[in-house]
């Protein structure tokens, strides 16, 4: 009988966070959610509250930085990448062998433990209190915190669970799970991390898991040219490892025939022994350089869309998001909820929003340095 017990025991899925990895994400400014799972208070919603401007996602697709929840339901994931900003402190894993938590008990935790951390600003210089009061009606979530949410299993209950809530989801893939990308239900934006143009580059800047990295990679990149909802290729660009070579990138997008293009310079995170230092972030100036070159590549299908300079981030997107002359990058919110609920078949283009004149690329009006902020602000 003990034998048996053992075995059953033995069985047992562990949980993915130990007690010295919670203890280094809650110093990190984590809320952990359940057993793998993670909400955190971005800087931009941060930002927004205090009317000092939002994040890219504002200018490019017109989300309410101060209305968005940014979170993961898998800090797990199965790339290793330089840039990573959790400095590797987060587990890994190729397929899902942890405890699970249910979608209800994700969602609802990260509303709450968001909520808090919104109230926790009530009070402080600058805080704009019609935000705040708005803030605490969620409308975004951004599943791109760390980790794989791909990995998570009930990766689509969990989405339709959000968009009944109202909260439209922004979910970024490290494109190592083709599998998953082919079952996923409609989310609002789908992205893939396309952080290096060949796979040898792939392999020193992702340093995948996977021993077959780069076909799951390309087999991501077909599952998401078959997608109907929008779909993005996000580029990170790290100075000396993967600006070198244009036309690869090009070769990607001519396949996975993304709707939107961003380019992203790196973000410099520190810490105690970095894989990268400031001579590997490029300045907005040569993200716009090698958008542009990019964007050449590609140009039957391709404009340069918008821009956020204090993100160091420009945006391509698909000339038909081009109407009448005017770019129709934004998204409009409520339709996208409307078409998800209805259950019937919808696309990109159903649920595009004007851009304003203020965040398309080159506005003649942005003071220099400010490509992309919103006059509104500060």
């Amino acid at each position: 009988g003990a034998a048996a017990g053992e075995v059953g025991a033995a069985a047992r899925p562990g949980k993915m966070l130990n007690a010295g990895l919670e203890k280094s994400l809650t110093k990190q400014g984590y809320k952990l959610v359940g057993s793998h799972s993670g909400v955190k208070l971005c800087r931009w919603t941060k930002a927004m509250l205090r009317g000092r401007g939002g994040c890219y996602k504002h200018t490019f697709y017109g989300i309410a930085s101060y209305q968005c929840m940014e979170a993961t339901p898998s800090l797990a994931c199965a790339n290793k990448c330089v840039f990573c900003w959790r400095h590797h402190k987060n587990p890994v894993g190729t397929k899902w062998r942890w405890e699970m938590d249910s979608p209800d008990t994700l969602v609802d935790g990260f509303m709450t433990k968001h909520r808090a951390m919104i109230k926790e600003m009530r009070g402080l210089p600058g805080v704009i209190p019609s935000r705040l009061e708005e803030a605490s009606n969620i409308r975004h979530c951004a599943l791109s915190l760390v980790g794989e949410p791909i990995l998570y299993p009930e990766i689509n209950t969990f989405l339709q669970r959000l968009h009944r809530e109202g909260i439209s989801s922004f979910l970024v893939t490290n494109a190592q799970f083709p599998e998953q990308m082919e079952t996923l239900t409609p989310c609002t934006q789908l992205y893939i991390s396309v952080d290096a143009s060949n796979a040898a580059e792939l392999k020193a800047i992702d340093r995948p898991l996977f021993s077959d990295y780069w076909p799951r990679f390309l087999a991501c990149v077909d599952a998401l040219a078959r997608r109907q909802q929008r779909t993005v290729f996000r580029l990170t660009l790290v100075k000396g490892f993967n600006m070198a070579e244009a036309e690869g990138y090009a070769e990607l997008i001519r396949r996975g025939r993304p709707d939107f293009v961003e380019v992203k310079g790196v973000t410099f995170t520190g810490g105690k022994r970095p894989q990268l230092g400031m001579k590997n972030v490029p300045w907005h100036a040569e993200v716009v350089a090698f958008t542009q070159h990019l964007c050449s590549l590609v140009s039957a299908d391709y404009g340069l869309a918008s821009e956020h300079a204090h993100s160091c981030a420009v945006l391509m997107a698909k000339h038909s998001f081009r109407k009448d002359g005017e770019w129709h990058t934004w998204i409009d919110f409520d339709r996208f909820l409307e078409l998800s609920a209805s259950g019937r078949p919808f696309g990109s283009l159903d649920y595009a929003a004007r851009t304003p004149s203020w965040a398309v690329f080159g506005d003649p009006a942005a003071a220099p340095g400010d490509g992309g902020f919103d006059p509104a602000e500060r």
